[in-house]
């Protein structure tokens, strides 16, 4: 972990990237990680699962009870929300947040698996629920509040702010990776401050990156996906490396691994 006076100074005078490098370099770490990216979105599909049927199941089944001759229609979507109890949209609020929460920290903890495969680490599946321990889950609710509030702000102010927030945004969940010890406002402001040094090189790797990650993924008769999407995590973690990257310790692990 870094304090944020050295995260900020690292990437003001960070040097530019290529993106062609980037994006070679997530091919090659893509090689190591696939698998492990599999069973993390297996495992996040598994782990929202009961929290998305707890959240839908209701709104469909008192949508169709209330629908005339077993038809769904306009009539009674309204009668629905015009229905709704204030327990229940307080649940679905707090289920939103939960579900937010949880695959935060589930991303967080990738990243840190990612970073243990591009070091030639030993990783287990335990290392992607890393960031469930109480002193960090607590955190991620927090952050997900702040980035809520940034996006609701940049939606206010019409379309382009919030097109353009959405790749500084896109660091939050690297940044705690690595640094879970700083403070909320402390992870937002580097995330911000990375985001705005690299947003073109940033905007332009994710978009590639995720378009790729469809296209391939529904060639392989869309089950593929499973194995693609989580492409799209190495760009980020790539350009986080570059920038600030980690403890010199890690290095040292890099070369004894190496001599290996």
């Amino acid at each position: 972990m870094k304090d944020i006076n050295t995260l900020l100074n690292k990437i003001s005078n960070s040097k530019d990237l290529d993106f062609g490098t980037i994006f070679s370099n997530s091919f090659e770490l893509f090689k190591k990680t696939w698998l492990q990216g599999f069973l993390f979105v297996l495992i996040s599909i598994l782990v929202m699962l009961p929290l998305i049927l707890a959240l839908y199941l209701p709104f469909i089944g008192m949508m169709i009870a209330q629908s005339e001759d077993g038809y769904l229609g306009s009539s009674a979507i309204s009668q629905f929300f015009t229905g709704m109890s204030i327990l229940y949209i307080i649940f679905v609020i707090i289920a939103i947040f939960a579900l937010s929460a949880i695959s935060f920290a589930l991303e967080a903890g990738f990243f840190r698996v990612i970073k243990k495969l591009d070091y030639n680490e030993p990783t287990k599946t335990s290392d992607i629920f890393y960031f469930f321990k109480a002193k960090y889950f607590s955190k991620t609710f927090i952050i997900m509040l702040a980035s809520f509030g940034i996006s609701i702000l940049a939606l206010m102010l019409c379309y382009f702010p919030i097109f353009y927030v959405m790749v500084p945004l896109s660091f939050l969940n690297v940044i705690f990776a690595f640094n879970p010890e700083l403070t909320t406002g402390e992870i937002v402001k580097a995330s911000f401050k990375l985001g705005n040094k690299k947003w073109l090189l940033t905007f332009g790797l994710l978009f590639v990156s995720g378009l790729l990650a469809e296209i391939v993924g529904l060639l392989m008769c869309g089950i593929g996906i499973l194995f693609t999407v989580a492409f799209v995590y190495h760009p980020t973690y790539l350009i986080y490396k570059d920038v600030i990257g980690f403890d010199e310790e890690h290095v040292i692990d890099e070369i004894g691994n190496t001599v290996e």
